[in-house]
């Protein structure tokens, strides 16, 4: 993907280095998997059980011990960190290439969506991208590494941990820029659900819905962000960006994250009923059915079959 010297997005809010990012808050936001296919609805720890971890961990920061640092190694492994030689934490670099291209990124979806909207008489209300760095704060609730990538409805902002890219690579099998253009596209697709007002009848409807019945519709949700980020594929390739190899990137990004492959990675079976994002073969068939279109009416997920 050739992204080097383009626009970049001034809708950036970076909290790398914020250490009172952490927090809880409410419910509803939608993530990008990152592992087990459960995404933010359904299991997970308690409120109880968080609210003790959260006590617990400021116990230990306060005794001067960081508890991420070392349940990660004392590493981040991240691209773009450079670690202060006074108080040994790590911070991100101001300018690092990472933020350039996440900022990149969101530049041209901004482009992409700005002039879809205006096809339909409509303003495109940009959404905020927060970067962080372990924990934060978010609209939706608390926010860590562990959540992966996800976009909150009630404040309009994505929230990104860019070390889950070198986590996309290494865990799943899904390496390249236009891989972690995806990652970004998909959640400014939920935006653009947001601002259509398919988002807030979701949630809604959900509120009276069985968990069976949830985690499907929810599958068809997340299918239809996965169209709309075809479609900003689309319209990157027509301006010449695109490099050969780059759709088969975000294709095999697609097909690494699909509930039952990675349900069968950590668990060695799938159980279908606790889908919410949709099988491999589904995310693939969508992003790329935006992506051959470049047509919002190509991307119905909610009429017939998936």
């Amino acid at each position: 993907m050739e992204w080097k010297g383009r626009r970049q997005s001034d809708n950036i809010e970076d909290r790398r280095s914020d250490p009172s990012a952490g927090g809880l808050g409410r419910g509803g936001g939608f993530s990008f998997p990152s592992g087990g296919g459960s995404g933010r609805r359904g299991g997970g720890l308690s409120i109880g059980t968080i609210i003790f971890l959260v006590v617990i961990y400021f116990i230990f920061k306060a005794m001067g011990i960081d508890l991420m640092q070392v349940l990660d190694g004392g590493s981040t492994g991240g691209a773009g960190y450079e670690q202060s030689q006074s108080s040994g934490e790590t911070q991100p670099a101001a300018n690092d290439e990472m933020t350039a291209f996440v900022r990149t990124v969101l530049a041209e979806t901004e482009d992409t969506w700005h002039g879809i909207f205006q096809t339909m008489g409509r303003d495109y209300e940009e959404p905020r991208l927060v970067l962080f760095n372990g924990q934060t704060k978010s609209g939706c609730g608390f926010a860590s590494a562990a959540t992966g990538p996800f976009y909150c409805p009630t404040d309009r902002k994505v929230y990104l941990d860019t070390a889950f890219f070198n986590e996309l690579s290494r865990k799943f099998g899904a390496s390249g820029d236009f891989a972690e253009a995806y990652v970004v596209s998909h959640e400014v697709g939920h935006h653009v659900q947001n601002l259509l007002g398919i988002l807030p009848k979701f949630n809604e409807a959900r509120q009276s819905m069985s968990e069976a019945d949830a985690n499907k519709m929810s599958v068809r949700v997340e299918l239809q962000a996965d169209c709309f980020a075809g479609i900003w594929g689309k319209f990157t390739q027509q301006k010449g960006i695109l490099e050969a190899g780059d759709l088969e990137e975000a294709l095999n990004a697609a097909q690494q994250i699909g509930d039952d492959t990675l349900q069968k990675r950590s668990q060695g079976y799938v159980v279908p009923e606790s889908f919410n994002h949709g099988t491999s073969a589904q995310r693939v068939k969508w992003f790329k059915r935006g992506f051959d279109s470049g047509q919002l009416t190509s991307c119905d997920t909610f009429s017939g079959p998936v």
